[in-house]
């Protein structure tokens, strides 16, 4: 029975506006891809991401390009030959996975490997990049939230960092620079850093010049996100990071990502499994390797206007397994 491909763009507002340090986001633009088979249909979302050349017009065309693959027969092994790891290849190896669920009657967590079937986790929630005191306000607000990302830039890291342990004194901490880092301020606010609870410091530098962090005589683990995109990516990282951030937009789907939690692990590295400003769509397959990380971070639909429906179910700090109305 032959597959068709539909491809769509979304559009989801953004509660309040979104701010790290390359910018401000009003909505989040998703791109879809809707696999039919007969009475089945899997579907896959992805982000176009500008910081690594992607587009949402561009994706769309890449992924309307493979229609007649897969009509042809389009699996997840032949996809990884065909588009280079990045959102358009996420959408539609979700999409895969996703219909092969719905089609054989097996969960996706059954065929991804899993030992039992996914449990809740807690995800952290991010406090955007603002002044001081808005952030503090911001923390106030998610006090009771375990686990809390907060966006840094270039100056104003203490201020910043101060105004949230004070609104939030139980919370854990991470901070998240998105490359935007002073090196200078960042070692000069390191012991304070320590005293605040700081328990890691996520990408601080611009891919291409994090080997400076190699000599970085803070007591707190630092950990990749812009530096790192697929399994391949690991080695070269062992002196500078201690953890790796997965996103599955950056590794092109949940096999890779799969694949790059169980070599990250072999190689000592601590898993995080994070995601781009998304619907559920997005997250459900990421709560997959999810199952296996210290750190979760795929509060993206906490972050919009409105999420859709079916959508995941948030309770305080837990996200609970899609249902397969959603996914897999």
């Amino acid at each position: 029975m032959t597959t068709a491909l539909t491809v769509r763009r979304e559009t989801f507002p953004i509660r309040g506006g979104f701010r790290i340090s390359r910018g401000v986001k009003t909505e989040a633009e998703v791109v879809v891809a809707e696999l039919r088979r007969g009475d089945f249909i899997g579907r896959g979302e992805c982000v176009p991401y500008s910081r690594y050349g992607e587009s949402v017009d561009g994706v769309v065309r890449q992924l309307e390009g493979l229609a007649g693959a897969v009509a042809d027969g389009l699996d997840r092994v032949r996809l990884s030959s065909l588009l280079a790891a990045g959102a358009a290849r996420n959408a539609l190896d979700c999409a895969l996975w996703d219909l092969e669920a719905k089609s054989s009657g097996v969960p996706a967590w059954k065929t991804a490997g899993l030992s039992e079937a996914p449990h809740a986790v807690p995800t952290l929630f991010t406090i955007g990049l603002d002044e001081p005191e808005a952030m503090g306000i911001a923390a106030r607000a998610a006090r009771d939230r375990p686990l809390l990302k907060i966006k840094l830039g270039r100056d104003g890291v203490l201020e910043r960092m101060r105004a949230v342990r004070a609104a939030a004194p139980k919370a854990r901490l991470v901070i998240d620079f998105n490359e935007g880092a002073n090196l200078d301020e960042l070692r000069e606010s390191g012991p304070e850093l320590v005293a605040l609870g700081v328990e890691l410091i996520e990408q601080p530098l611009p891919v291409g010049k994090d080997r400076a962090l190699a000599g970085l005589d803070i007591p707190i683990p630092l950990g990749a996100d812009e530096s790192v995109h697929g399994t391949a990516d690991l080695a070269s990282l062992l002196a500078i990071y201690q953890v790796v951030n997965i996103k599955l937009d950056k590794t092109g789907g949940l096999t890779e990502a799969l694949a790059m939690v169980a070599r990250a692990e072999r190689d000592g590295f601590a898993v995080m499994i994070g995601c781009m400003v998304a619907t559920s769509l997005a997250m459900a397959p990421a709560l997959l390797p999810a199952q296996r990380a210290r750190y979760v971070d795929l509060d993206g639909p906490l972050l919009l206007a409105r999420d859709r429906e079916p959508g995941l179910r948030y309770d305080g700090a837990m996200i609970y397994p899609a249902d397969p109305s959603l996914w897999g």
